[in-house]
């Protein structure tokens, strides 16, 4: 799942895999420094910039990059591999860049952007959420225009503009590409 910081794909995706027992989350890698409330193997794989480099060098991440703040994001392969074998469909939270990379390392990636409803309200989760500078908005907020005309690109486009009426457009999309590579469709429950 790809798009602008702000459109909410980690709420979006938290509330699809509550739904779905076989669907989980791939914990990413960062160089940032934790939040407040987060934990460490839970919310990131907090590395150094040294770990995290030397793990690159080593071919131990699926995809990487630099985000406009400096800090490193990547997705550990040994993170998707440990899904894999517990038998559910991994779930990756990437920026556009990473998400390219993935479908081209794996072609059966299937590729979701998540789009809010208007640039003006991707503002106002940035400006409200306030875990970045303002300097990093106005950043954040740039890179956000250019990914916005990028959309098309992917494999499917949902607007985040209702929480209920984009998870459920999230599973259904879940449930027919699971459906046509042959894979069990397991859900947790009714909603």
């Amino acid at each position: 799942m790809t798009g602008p910081s702000g459109a909410g794909k980690g709420t979006l995706i938290r509330a699809l895999v509550e739904r779905r027992a076989d669907l989980e989350v791939a914990v990413s890698a960062t160089t940032r420094p934790l939040r407040r409330g987060e934990v460490d193997r839970r919310d990131y794989h907090f590395l150094t910039e040294e770990e995290y480099c030397r793990r690159v060098d080593a071919g131990e991440f699926l995809e990487h990059v630099v985000f406009v703040s400096g800090h490193r994001y990547g997705t550990l392969v040994s993170e998707v591999e440990r899904i894999l074998a517990a038998g559910r469909s991994c779930v990756l939270e990437l920026e556009t860049e990473g998400a390219r990379a993935v479908a081209e390392r794996i072609p059966k990636t299937v590729s979701i952007f998540v789009r809010p409803p208007s640039f003006a309200e991707l503002e106002r989760r940035l400006r409200e959420r306030a875990t970045e500078s303002s300097g990093e908005i106005g950043e954040r907020l740039a890179l956000a225009r250019r990914q916005m005309d990028e959309a098309g690109d992917f494999d499917h486009v949902v607007t985040n503009d209702d929480l209920e009426r984009a998870v459920s457009e999230l599973e259904a999309i879940v449930d027919q590409e699971l459906t046509e590579c042959g894979r069990p469709v397991g859900k947790l429950s009714a909603p």
